[in-house]
């Protein structure tokens, strides 16, 4: 396995347990490289990669880079003091950034390439899910794993290569796709861009780095997409077509209907309509799913039969994904952690809800929190009640100032009830106490909120035996 830009024959991925990182990890070593990596824990995806031959180091240290790695692979995650990045650069061990990784993984295929702000994995997900339905066997890499079959990466012996392209840090600068899809272009990842103008400027280039002939599918619906579209439309070489429910939508959504934890979607596709299911709730995936049709299209895939396909995917883990069911009570995971994330998944929820739908968040990223409380807590107002966690650093330090404080108050003058949980291990019992037979609890954040889900049904349990 060696690429002519970065040898990749024998990588270290620092901070290999991660959702892009793994996927990479798990493509080469498939394709037969010597993969090696470390990671901050044991978990799932450590040990599955282990299986796939590869050497996973738990914790960061000199001497786990091994003696003939090739190149060292790290996302924008990893700091410059971590002890195996300093140690790769004493020895002259190339450093290869996660995208490039990625970019060279691509080589060779017809890559379709999803960005925005938020629907990115769902999306990818769902091209991944039908085109494989279809026989095509498609490689993929996406930041979340699979319901099924299970993983978030796959080498296929197909020609088509789908990824997720990641605006956060400019990384999906990197990529030369036949097909590119934009969902939505809104200002994220403060810390990297200070205005709309700096976004659309980094949109701008990632169309750039279309194929020639190649097409661009882009929301008719969303005010950002829609201000691409305006700078984009007329490039030469550049197809572009549109998306939504807006009346000049090539490809437009005549209805989306929910039939409880599914929709059922009627788009008109070159002038005729065309009808299928969303196996997933909500008007959020719906649209994700028909930029897959059109996406999908655009590679030559006839539309009803991918139509047909998309009815196949069953959801990604931690994107409403339900995770049992005690006392009467059902528990669902999200991922949301942009306001207009969190507002689209408490209305596909409201939307498959019986009774109250209460909400346990944990903000993401200080700088976030600093530039969105606003809206965090706007979104909040439309569950029947909250609980909100202190802020999930991730990778930044903390803002003097800046705490969960500041989405409560906001989410107090939007009307909602919430309160405060500074106590991680308690919340699981706080929520059970707040539940009734009929509600809802849905667990909301990119951070470690996810592991209190089964938490929350263990108590749920034992307060129904005990009444």
């Amino acid at each position: 396995m060696n690429d002519a830009a970065h040898d990749l024959h024998a990588p270290h991925f620092i901070g290999i347990g991660g959702a892009g990182m793994s996927g990479l990890a798990k493509i080469l070593a498939v394709r037969g490289a010597k993969v090696s990596g470390s990671d901050a824990k044991e978990s799932e995806t450590v040990l599955a990669l282990r299986a796939l031959g590869a050497d996973v180091y738990v914790g960061h240290a000199a001497e786990n880079v091994p003696a003939g790695t090739s190149s060292i692979v790290v996302s924008s995650a990893i700091r410059a003091d971590n002890p195996e990045l300093v140690a790769a650069r004493e020895r002259g061990i190339p450093v290869v950034h996660r995208s490039d990784a990625l970019a060279a993984l691509m080589g060779g295929r017809r890559a379709l390439a999803v960005a925005g702000t938020h629907g990115k994995t769902t999306t990818t997900s769902m091209l991944a899910v039908s085109l494989a339905e279809l026989g095509l066997d498609p490689s993929y890499a996406i930041g979340g794993d699979l319901d099924v079959p299970g993983s978030n990466a796959h080498h296929g012996v197909g020609d088509i290569f789908v990824a997720e392209a990641d605006e956060s840090d400019r990384s999906f600068h990197k990529y030369a796709p036949e097909v590119a899809i934009v969902l939505n272009v809104e200002l994220d990842h403060h810390a990297n861009y200070a205005s709309m103008d700096e976004i659309y400027e980094s949109f701008e280039t990632f169309v750039g780095r279309i194929v020639p002939g190649g097409t661009l599918v882009v929301s008719a619906d969303h005010a950002g997409a829609r201000e691409l579209t305006a700078r984009v439309t007329g490039r030469e070489g550049l197809n572009v077509v549109t998306v939504g429910a807006a009346e000049d939508a090539d490809v437009r959504v005549l209805s989306v209907v929910a039939r409880g934890m599914t929709s059922e979607v009627t788009v008109l596709l070159d002038g005729a309509e065309l009808a299928f299911t969303v196996s997933v709730p909500g008007r959020h995936y719906a649209h994700n799913a028909v930029a897959a049709l059109a996406a999908g299209v655009a590679l030559g895939i006839p539309a009803a039969d991918l139509a047909k396909a998309i009815g196949s995917y069953t959801g990604v883990r931690r994107r409403l994904q339900l995770k049992g069911e005690a006392a009467g009570v059902q528990v669902i995971d999200s991922y949301a952690h942009h306001p207009t994330e969190m507002a689209a998944d408490l209305e596909a929820i409201r939307e498959a809800a019986d009774g109250r739908v209460l909400v346990v968040f944990q903000p993401h990223l200080f700088s976030r929190t600093q530039q969105l409380a606003e809206e965090m807590g706007q979104a909040l107002a439309m569950a029947d009640a909250s609980v909100v966690l202190d802020i999930y650093p991730a990778r930044e330090d903390p803002i003097p100032g800046v705490t969960s404080e500041l989405i409560i108050d906001a989410a107090l003058r939007a009307g909602a009830d919430v309160r405060a949980e500074h106590v991680f291990a308690a919340a699981p019992a706080l929520l059970a106490g707040l539940a009734k037979p009929g509600d809802l609890v849905l667990t909301m954040g990119a951070g470690d909120v996810t592991n209190l889900g089964p938490e929350i049904l263990t108590q749920l349990a034992s307060v129904a035996t005990k009444a």
